[in-house]
């Protein structure tokens, strides 16, 4: 096959995907020990957060989070039973949707990032140097794309 990976593609590719698992495991460890919902919880509330008050329709927060439509609906729905979120119609579009986060939505965002940063400095800065994580992170940027976090 001509265009199989290199010995060492692959196991950059093995790597990364390991130390994602480790990286979003601790994560969803610190956060349940500190009595707090899932990293996903999170990462809805901070999207909407910077939304402003406008909001994100739900196909916004799917690209946004790069999670599957079920499962962010399912998502959606808790956060809306706990009071966290709420829907509205669209104006553009009579069947649409817009989220938008509540004060409550703002405040557990809020809450939980001291124990994500706590979580995200034990499994990274702790383990790089600020030159190797300046680095680390221009080469995630080149795989993704992405110029923002």
């Amino acid at each position: 096959m001509a265009n199989r990976p290199s010995e060492t593609t692959i196991s950059a590719w093995a790597r990364l995907l390991r130390a994602h698992r480790l990286a979003v495991s601790s994560v969803e460890r610190a956060l349940k020990i500190a009595g707090m919902p899932t990293l996903a919880w999170y990462d809805v509330l901070l999207e909407l957060e910077r939304s402003g008050d406008n909001g994100l329709r739900p196909f916004e927060l799917e690209r946004a989070m790069l999670l599957e439509q079920y499962n962010l609906s399912r998502l959606l729905t808790r956060l809306e039973r706990a009071g966290f979120i709420e829907r509205q119609a669209c104006d553009d579009d009579g069947r649409g949707q817009i989220i938008i986060i509540k004060h409550e939505g703002r405040k557990l965002r809020r809450k939980m990032w001291p124990v994500y940063a706590l979580a995200i400095e034990s499994a990274i800065g702790t383990r790089l140097t600020e030159t190797e994580i300046a680095r680390f992170n221009e080469i995630l940027r080149q795989l993704t794309g992405f110029e923002e976090p």
